[in-house]
């Protein structure tokens, strides 16, 4: 590999500098740092702030490559689709009518990969930080359960229309939390809630399961529709792989009891109007200002697609915004294209699409050859209830979530080769 030899090359160089420095040495335990940093700073930072540590990072894991003797990379086989994804993506930004405006989407996903790719390459020789990775995930989420159980008390005031109350009596309008993510939207707070509650799975049952339902509940208080979708098809695959892993003896009354949780939460639901309110929007259909609106962004991305599907218009949500008001409907202005496959094909087109899903297939495809591993497990349902939302939002584009879904792929990356 080219690369590689490259590597070589100002490994032989630079080593000896290496061998000197105390602070080289070292070098692990401060990309480590940065990591904690990456997970900790998203429950209170700005966006750019986030992005810092993860440069931080890239930029360690750099330094790492060129002066210590014998590193290298290694391209598994989904990392093929990967790569193939960001090379399609460096063609359609140079295409992009708006260049320096996908310029700038194109470093945020180039932070993104790249703390990927540092993140394998640190966990390749220190699989052992994965539990402190997830303990730190745990005591985050944790925390932010906190934060919106007190926000639900104190009904906290909406920043911005958040929900459709035209069709609503006044019990029915739900106060909806956002915890301590900036910027503050229960949409991006309920997102974040689903991709850490998984991690509960790697603490000891009996801390796990009241720290889970605890953590559920606010996710609840989040509102978002999309999550509780997500969370749904997270709890069925967790309940699937305890099935799969139990006794044949004790199968039965596992599903017995899958089956009373199911109806006693339908039960609360019911008996809730607000909640009840807000589950049932879900099926308005247009009914709904929110889900109209959504339909009408997909109708004109849709449009954007058709006219750009080769290599897309260019990453980045102010690229997007410019060229998506040449199609939107009036009124109806968006950010987005409030589903994250729609997305990626409007930005960098077909192509890039198929590499991605391409990538993600072969990573679920690992993680499912190695259920055993609680960590593996977590990450697995964690990103499936992330990719879920993501056909109803973006959120998965905020920081705050897409580096926990790059944390998760590069577990199972990392413990697909230590099997």
């Amino acid at each position: 590999m080219f690369l590689n030899n490259v590597l070589s090359y100002f490994q032989n160089l630079l080593n000896p500098i290496y061998e000197k420095s105390l602070l080289l040495k070292n070098i692990d335990t401060l990309i480590f740092f940065c990591i904690l940093g990456v997970i900790i700073s998203s429950t209170f930072a700005p966006s750019d702030y986030i992005g810092y540590f993860g440069i931080f990072a890239i930029i360690l894991t750099i330094i790492k490559l060129l002066f210590k003797k014998g590193e290298a990379f290694e391209l598994s086989s989904s990392e093929k689709f990967l790569l193939l994804y960001f090379i399609i993506v460096i063609i359609s930004v140079a295409g992009s009518s708006l260049f320096y405006l996908s310029l700038k989407g194109f470093f945020k996903t180039l932070t993104y990969l790249g703390f990927y790719v540092s993140l394998v390459h640190y966990l390749k020789d220190n699989t052992n930080k994965i539990k402190y990775i997830f303990f730190a995930i745990t005591l985050c989420v944790s925390f932010e359960s906190i934060i919106a159980f007190l926000q639900n008390f104190a009904s906290v005031d909406e920043i911005s229309g958040w929900q459709d109350t035209s069709r609503l009596n006044p019990e029915e309008v739900m106060t909806r939390v956002y915890g301590t993510l900036k910027p503050y939207n229960p949409n991006l707070f309920g997102g974040y809630m689903l991709a850490t509650i998984p991690a509960f799975i790697t603490l000891d049952k009996k801390l796990a399961i009241p720290l889970a339902i605890f953590a559920s509940i606010a996710l609840v208080l989040t509102g978002c529709r999309g999550a509780y979708i997500g969370y749904f098809v997270e709890v069925m695959i967790l309940a699937l792989v305890v099935y799969k892993f139990l006794e044949p003896k004790l199968k039965k009354l596992f599903a017995m009891f899958v089956g009373f949780c199911f109806l006693a939460v339908s039960s609360i639901v019911v008996s809730i109007s607000a909640l009840r309110a807000r589950i049932f929007s879900i099926f308005a259909m247009r009914s709904d200002s929110s889900n109209s609106f959504r339909f009408n962004v997909y109708h004109s991305c849709i449009d954007m697609f058709k006219d750009n599907f080769l290599l897309g218009i260019g990453v980045g949500n102010q690229n997007f915004r410019e060229i998506y008001g040449l199609y939107m409907k009036t009124g109806f202005d968006a950010l987005s294209a409030y589903n994250i496959y729609l997305e990626i094909a409007v930005e960098s087109g077909i192509f890039a699409l198929l590499s991605f899903v391409g990538f993600l297939f072969c990573i679920i495809k690992k993680a499912l050859k190695n259920l055993s591993n609680k960590y593996v497990l977590a990450s697995l349902i964690s990103i499936a209830g992330i990719l879920i939302h993501g056909f109803v939002d973006t959120v998965f584009f905020r920081p705050q979530i897409q580096f926990l879904f790059w944390i998760m792929i590069a577990v199972i990356r990392s413990l697909d080769d230590r099997k």
